[in-house]
């Protein structure tokens, strides 16, 4: 059974981090590319963050590059976004997915078949 499993998510001030985890579980990091989505209230699903390509690269949504970094542990089955400088307007619940597409130019959410249950992040102004 597939899984995947967010962690780290909270209630920060602007301008403060939060390191979030997205523990894989049915499937490896080596097969898969992950993507990081979110979603705030009244608002559609949009992509934050997703894997390019087996070497570590990743696309970063517009409204995120600069602050936001994706990482992985594939020793331990784990992804990482470090979310830095953050802002109200990044107030929405996380989630991470599994793909076996590599995105090119976008994260197309149509794209990934597995997704975990999704973790709040809050940002005060």
């Amino acid at each position: 059974e597939v899984q995947l499993v967010e962690s780290g998510g909270g209630l920060v001030q602007a301008g403060g981090s939060l390191r979030l985890s997205c523990l894989v579980s049915g499937i490896t990091l080596d097969d898969y590319g992950i993507g990081w989505f979110r979603q705030a209230p009244g608002k559609e699903r949009e992509g934050v963050s997703c894997e390019s390509g087996r070497d570590g690269s990743a696309l970063y949504g517009d409204s995120v590059k600069g602050r936001f970094t994706m990482s992985s542990d594939n020793a331990k089955n784990t992804v990482y976004l470090q979310m830095n400088n953050l802002k109200p307007e990044d107030t929405a619940v996380y989630y991470c997915a599994a793909t076996e597409v590599y995105q090119k130019y976008y994260c197309s959410e149509i794209e990934y078949d597995y997704w975990g249950l999704g973790t709040q992040v809050t940002v005060s102004s």
